[in-house]
């Protein structure tokens, strides 16, 4: 018979055995048939297989399960140790039961403050989800990218229902007036999406009848004969003043569009071509001119120069038309011809103009004596120290050096 069966009880021939505890005994229970061993090692078992379910509650108390939970164990335990059919120090399993009842008070109180705290902190979470679509819902229509805030808003809607089902239960008024915001300004948003939506697609409809329209005359351009570029480039114009159509349906209709633009264009080089083959004989005729032209130069005579070049011109008007390649060319050679006449003229009315030049002269004269009177007060300045006033005479200084170098004496 082991120690903690002679402690705790005893068991008698008849199977009968007792729980000793503080000396008294009490029957637990009969196990008739057996040795006296083999029935207090019966009782001894049940009563660690209630120390084990006592153990376990310790070490969930510990780790801080549900207080709610662990009140269910520990009343279970409770009754059970009232007179439990066991052989076993009972009274150590009842002091450790009490024990965890103390914790359990610490711990109650400990998880009813940590869901408070959890409760506060979901609302505040959850404000924060209907505050981020409320800003949404305020935006101005313009600012709106409807697609970019309809992703936005179901991601909201996601979070939303996520919180409710991992988060902390707040109280049902808090719940339904945070959600009758959210649907609010969920509402708002999906009112402005259909209306955006909706406009959008009239001024869709009203793009391609435009644009439709704008085929009919682009097509009817390029089924002339002369090469109607100006007017296609009026039309174009047009269409890019008339918006989007919408996706593939605008391509389409651009397709069409420049396809006519295409024939148009076409027809303008075909018939730059013709033109610039009939116009080659009247660039050799122009450069024939050129050289004549060029030859005045430089400008001796300005009056026969004048007059030459006046003969050259008359020439010129009467050749016609050069190809495009060569306009800026030509017209650019005879017009430094033109520029060299007139310059030599004009020098040569300036140089005889006597009373302009006696006026110059006086004038030099003048500036001329300032100039020296200004010098002069710019030293003296300059000796007494007086940056002020040097800096004021030199900018006059300057101004009368300037109109001295204008009269060009």
């Amino acid at each position: 018979m082991s120690e903690s069966q002679q402690q705790f009880g005893r068991a008698d021939d008849e199977g009968n055995v007792y729980l000793i505890t503080d000396g008294e005994e009490r029957w637990v229970g009969q196990f008739p048939g057996q040795s006296p061993a083999e029935a207090l090692a019966f009782y001894e078992r049940k009563y660690r297989d209630l120390a084990g379910q006592l153990t376990l509650l310790e070490q969930r108390a510990r780790r801080g399960a549900k207080a709610k939970d662990l009140k269910k164990s520990v009343t279970t335990l409770t009754e059970a140790l009232v007179e439990p059919a066991v052989i076993g120090d009972v009274p150590a399993l009842r002091a450790r039961l009490d024990a965890v009842k103390t914790q359990l008070g610490d711990l109650e109180q400990q998880q009813s403050e940590q869901a408070s705290q959890a409760v506060e902190q979901a609302a505040r979470d959850r404000e924060a989800i209907v505050v981020e679509i409320e800003q949404l819902a305020a935006t101005p229509a313009e600012r709106i990218r409807w697609k970019d805030t309809q992703a936005q808003v179901q991601a909201l809607f996601d979070r939303w229902k996520e919180h409710q089902r991992t988060a902390a239960r707040i109280p049902k008024a808090q719940a339904d007036a945070l959600w009758a915001r959210f649907r609010a300004a969920r509402h708002t948003l999906d009112e402005g999406r259909r209306a955006f939506f909706s406009h959008l697609d009239e001024q869709h409809k009203g793009a391609k009848a435009t644009k439709q329209r704008l085929i009919e005359q682009a097509e009817a351009l390029a089924a002339q004969d002369e090469p109607r570029v100006n007017d296609y480039r009026a039309l174009l114009d047009q269409w890019k003043a008339a918006g989007r159509a919408g996706g593939k349906t605008d391509d389409r209709l651009w397709e069409q569009f420049k396809a006519a633009g295409d024939v148009v264009f076409a027809k303008k080089q075909q018939h730059d071509a013709v033109e610039d083959e009939q116009f080659q004989k009247n660039l050799e005729v122009k450069e024939q001119l050129l050289v004549k032209a060029e030859a005045l130069l430089p400008v001796t005579d300005w009056e026969a120069a004048r007059a030459s070049l006046r003969r050259i011109q008359d020439e010129w008007d009467a050749a016609g038309k050069v190809p495009r390649n060569a306009i800026k060319t030509v017209e650019g050679r005879l017009r430094a011809v033109e520029e060299a006449v007139k310059r030599a003229e004009q020098e040569h009315w300036r140089a005889s103009d006597t009373t302009l030049t006696e006026r110059a002269t006086g004038l030099a004269a003048q500036l001329q004596e300032s100039i020296a009177d200004l010098e002069a007060q710019i030293a003296a300045a300059q000796a007494a120290g007086d940056t002020a006033k040097v800096e004021e005479l030199t900018s006059a200084l300057h101004t009368q050096q300037a109109w001295l170098r204008a009269t060009g004496v």
